[in-house]
């Protein structure tokens, strides 16, 4: 069965994998947020599992950290 909490193990692992691609690719949270065209704390909330991104947002998060979103979708494994 499927909860409906932001703080989900799959949320977990895309969270967790979002934030290690914006330490790789030398982004802070603001700098990412300038990027996107959001406040920081946008980016915040992501990380701190506060929020969910939506599949729209995930793909311009992952195009604005120029990362392929099948990457992370690879990480979440549906039974």
């Amino acid at each position: 069965m499927m909860g409906k909490t932001v703080s989900s193990e799959e949320n977990a692992k895309l969270t967790k994998w979002l934030k290690s691609k914006r330490h790789e690719k030398g982004h802070t949270m603001r700098s990412l947020a300038q990027v996107l065209g959001t406040p920081h704390s946008f980016i915040g909330k992501i990380e701190n599992q506060e929020r969910r991104l939506d599949v729209i947002e995930f793909v311009r998060y992952c195009t604005a950290l120029e990362v392929d979103p099948h990457e992370a979708l690879s990480l979440l494994k549906v039974d």
